[in-house]
């Protein structure tokens, strides 16, 4: 029997490390407040590995961004792709939500807090956070569609503002029932006739 060897980080593609300690760092402390040294020293790589790789500290920045939006797309789709009725497919998205939050190191949205952070004037950051929350809304606003409402923009709407409530909620208030509480609203809202 041939017993498996667990890959170290050192091991790992310059790339993916410097992807990993971003993510870990970035999201627990804040993009501005991890200088690109603890980045490089996290991920055990020189600083001319960060430039060929990502040329500054911006495009990690923006790479880091956008390996979570990807993520999230992912987790959400393969949820929604266990349901056919339009109902629990909205459902579906609070759900995963619930899964997030209740992991040990929750501490918000990462565009949200990306963009607390104060991106200002064009970026590359700030348009990955930009188009995640476009991307929201239209995946909120499609579901809509797909339950027939008749203001399925208005529907999409107040369903991304619960989501955003209950993401806010849970990581300022540490209230580990705010997107329980969201998705009870989500349920009345989307059984109400006139939606």
């Amino acid at each position: 029997m041939v017993k498996s060897m667990a890959v170290t980080k050192s091991d790992a593609p310059v790339r993916d490390r410097l992807l990993l300690a971003a993510n870990e760092l970035f999201y627990e402390e804040g993009i501005h407040a991890v200088g690109i040294e603890r980045v490089l020293e996290r991920a055990q790589v020189a600083k001319a590995s960060l430039y060929s790789t990502f040329g500054s500290k911006d495009d990690l920045v923006r790479a880091y961004l956008e390996a979570r939006d990807e993520r999230r797309r992912k987790r959400i789709g393969a949820a929604l792709a266990k349901h056919s009725d339009p109902r629990a497919r909205v459902l579906a998205v609070f759900d995963v939500l619930g899964e997030v939050v209740s992991e040990p190191n929750y501490r918000g949205c990462a565009f949200v807090n990306a963009s607390a952070e104060g991106m200002r004037g064009e970026s590359k950051a700030k348009r990955v956070c930009v188009g995640s929350r476009a991307w929201l809304r239209e995946l909120f606003t499609s579901l809509a569609a797909e339950l027939g409402a008749a203001d399925p923009e208005r529907l999409g709407d107040r369903l991304t503002l619960l989501y955003d409530g209950a993401t806010v909620s849970a990581a300022m208030d540490g209230r580990a029932d705010a997107v329980t509480e969201a998705r009870s609203l989500a349920q009345e809202l989307i059984a109400a006739p006139a939606r």
